[in-house]
């Protein structure tokens, strides 16, 4: 019975000790911690990433905008519309006539009368990709992601 009671004394006292629990307790949430802030800055820096991808290809309509239709040209504004590295112009930019339907561009002859009885304009189609490696390799994600974007803009 003192053998008991000399334990339970010694439980009680190790109770009450404060020296090095925060330690103990910061090592047991640090990797809770970590796993759970790792892939949440991962996947901001995805979208950070998919919205450079985005303003370039906006670059690129931007120019087309500007200047006329010049494939090399646009593609070369969209490569340089922003500072990540390994944008492309992919596929390469495309001219075609067409009627604006909602949010899309229905195809249409250059000059012909459309749904809403504007004229069919000329429109450039822009568009950009790169390759996102994230920081952890994910099940989900496989080892890359490829972030891309397409833009249209009327130039005629």
């Amino acid at each position: 019975m003192t053998v008991i009671r000399g334990w339970s004394r010694r439980l009680a006292q190790l109770c009450r000790v404060a020296n090095g629990n925060a330690a103990v307790e910061f090592g047991l949430a640090m990797p809770i911690l970590m796993g759970l802030l790792v892939p949440v800055a991962d996947l901001g820096i995805a979208f950070a990433e998919q919205i450079q991808v985005t303003q370039a290809a906006q670059a690129g309509a931007q120019y087309a905008l500007l200047h006329g239709y010049d494939s090399t040209a646009i593609t070369s504004a969209v490569t340089n519309g922003t500072t990540l590295s390994g944008v492309s112009a992919s596929p390469a930019p495309t001219q075609s006539c067409g009627c604006p339907t909602g949010a899309t561009i229905a195809a249409a002859t250059c000059g012909s009368a459309c749904g809403d009885g504007e004229t069919a304009g000329s429109y450039v189609f822009v568009s950009a990709q790169a390759t996102y490696v994230p920081v952890l390799p994910y099940s989900i994600l496989g080892d890359s992601v490829t972030l891309a974007a397409q833009t249209a803009v009327r130039v005629q």
